[in-house]
């Protein structure tokens, strides 16, 4: 996986500022030459901002790139306060949507604390346009306030906080919008098409369709209020649920003006199976934790809901060879908003509690691991154990790059491997699985060139002077095909590969992934050799790798391209040239590099298959 691929910054074309509140009576003097004009607050004026002081997470705010957290301390009222961080190419914009009456005064207020930290307001439509105050340097909290008049037709404005990029964190409380206050108007319809998109035995993933107005939505489980959806998402997962038990959920939507009627009731009926057992759909992620980069990093609390398996990339040896695996979380020096050890650990708990996987990943773009060595071989599995054991987690996934795995020249037949690497990494991994035993969740990520390249090349070749590289994940996946949870090939960062109709294909549309996929759901003769064939794994097995968006990696296509190959592999239609051996409904996903990106790009990957596996 690529760690270090950073977004291009585009050029600063102004001030992007973010909120923060002042008391909202005041008359704030922010900085010698800016000052703000009095506004004497009216028997019919109001605090118009939802959530001001944080008291309720997030609710009511949207902050760039995952970027916002809320916290306990420093706090100036209350119980807790904004957190964003800035990156280097985002400047952790935190805004809100706020209506208002026409031709009307409101004075914006708020306190904040940090360096170059911006309170404003866009859309105003008003004589004096938009507005912002900033500080350059405020060390203990310090208020931030604009006054301003709307133009005669606004009936809505964006107040905001933002940073600037690269600096560090920056905090935001008591954030008020104070003038006229406005009829909130009717409450919105009530939600329809509430769906369970998919059960397990202690969780049920429930989808619906968005409500025009809607601000929440609140789901019910068995006549109790269960959850609150805030903003637009239209999907989230009830986790904590009993196997092989009957729930009736319904739903409302909700706004200012307050709750509509609830939806017709869905019955749910949890399965039998083991409790970690994945949804028939799943999508699988990366999240940054043990680095940052252009993406951002990413709390496990804000990990959105629709990742189903989250993958902690990536924990690394402390030398190629030596087989000492360590999980470094990303310093607060590179990840200014990281959580505490505490925070991750508990939010990796409600996780899981609401039926998520979360795995160690091993390896990685710089993690190159080789086992050479029984000594080696032992050390993996002592050092994983204790990430696995400290973090709590459901498992591991093997994401070896590089120069990781390589065939020695009289090593052949991948079903009978005897090169030492190859041979120790199976040992280890079959340790760990009778260590924790059936809920041990295995997944790994090889290439392309690791897997169907194999059905060209494998190893040093008959005759020698192939990459020993070639298809050398074939005896590692073939060995533990009983073990393994999920297999997802990047298709991505690839050069052509010849399918099974002999032809090459290259990344950039929905043929690649198909193809690619077919090889693995129908199997293929190694080498060319029809007498030496790697069966086809369980459809239920398979992810489809894919970046999250074009900041990812090379090989990303359009939600139009995934949902092609989607539908080809699971349903045969939207098919192009390239002919399928076969169509197989239970195939379980996708896998992406990564969360991080996804959020970066306004989760447009995650929703996307949202809406597909609906």
């Amino acid at each position: 996986m690529e760690r270090t691929r950073r977004r291009v910054r585009p050029p600063v074309r102004g001030f992007r500022p973010r909120l923060l509140a002042v008391l909202a009576a005041l008359v704030l003097a922010v900085l010698p030459g800016i000052t703000l004009t009095s506004s004497v607050a009216r028997a019919a004026d109001a605090d118009l901002v939802r959530n001001g002081g944080f008291e309720t997470g997030l609710t009511g705010w949207n902050c760039s790139a995952g970027s916002g957290a809320t916290v306990t301390t420093p706090v100036r009222t209350g119980a807790s306060a904004l957190r964003a961080t800035p990156s280097g190419g985002d400047n952790a914009r935190c805004s809100q949507t706020v209506t208002v009456k026409p031709d009307s005064q409101y004075t914006l207020s708020g306190y904040v604390r940090g360096s170059y930290v911006y309170l404003g307001v866009t859309g105003t439509g008003g004589p004096s346009g938009d507005g912002f105050s900033w500080t350059q340097s405020a060390t203990d909290w310090h208020p931030l306030g604009h006054t301003f008049r709307t133009g005669p037709t606004t009936n809505k404005i964006t107040i905001y906080t933002h940073g600037w990029y690269g600096t560090p964190a920056y905090h935001a409380d008591d954030i008020t919008l104070v003038g006229p206050s406005v009829d909130p108007g009717l409450p919105p319809p009530t939600p329809t098409g509430l769906t369970a998109a998919s059960v397990s035995a202690q969780s049920a993933t429930m989808s619906w369709n968005a409500v025009p107005g809607a601000t929440s939505y609140h789901l019910y489980v068995n006549g109790q209020r269960a959850q609150t959806v805030t903003g637009t998402t239209t999907r989230t997962t009830l986790g904590g649920l009993t196997p092989n038990t009957t729930y009736v959920v319904t739903i409302t939507s909700a706004n200012d003006a307050g709750e509509s009627p609830r939806a017709p009731a869905v019955t749910v009926n949890t399965t039998v199976g083991e409790p970690d057992a994945l949804p028939a759909k799943a999508l699988v992620g990366y999240l940054h934790a043990s680095f940052a980069n252009g993406a951002g990093y990413v709390r496990m609390a804000d990990v959105p809901d629709s990742w189903d398996v989250i993958h902690l990339a990536f924990g690394e040896p402390t030398s190629v060879t030596s087989g000492d695996i360590r999980f470094n979380r990303c310093p607060v020096t590179q990840c200014p908003n990281v959580e505490s050890d505490a925070e991750f650990k508990a939010a990796i708990k409600a996780k899981q509690a609401q039926g998520k996987k979360v795995l160690i990943s091993i390896g990685g773009q710089n993690g190159q691991v080789q086992l050479n060595s029984t000594a080696a071989r032992d050390a993996f599995v002592t050092s994983v154990s204790k990430i696995i054991d400290e973090y709590g987690l459901d498992g591991l996934d093997i994401d070896f790059e590089g120069h990781s795995l390589s065939l020695n020249a009289n090593d052949t037949d991948f079903k009978n491997p005897t090169t030492p690497v190859i041979v120790n990494l199976i040992q280890a991994i079959k340790t760990l699985k009778a260590k924790y035993g059936a809920k041990f969740v295995l997944t790994m990520a090889p290439e392309t060139f690791f897997v169907q390249l194999g059905y060209q090349y494998y190893g040093t070749g008959r005759w020698g002077g192939q990459d020993p590289r070639a298809g050398s994940y074939l005896p590692v996946i073939h060995a533990l095909r009983e073990d393994l949870t999920l297999l997802h090939v990047q298709d991505y960062n690839s050069g052509s590969i010849m399918g099974l109709d002999n032809q090459y294909h290259s990344m950039g549309g929905a043929d690649f992934h198909i193809a690619m996929t077919d090889m693995l759901l129908t199997g293929f003769p190694v080498a060319g050799d029809t007498a030496n064939v790697f069966p086809a794994l369980r459809p239920e097995q398979i992810a489809i790798g894919m970046p999250a968006s074009v900041n990812a990696g090379n090989g990303h296509v359009s939600s139009a391209e995934v949902n092609k190959a989607l539908d080809c592999l699971t349903k045969g239609t939207s098919c192009g040239t390239y002919r399928t051996h076969g169509v197989w409904p239970k195939l379980r996903g996708l896998m992406s590099w990564s969360i991080n990106w996804d959020r970066h790009n306004n989760t447009d990957f995650s929703r996307n298959f949202d809406t597909w596996r609906r």
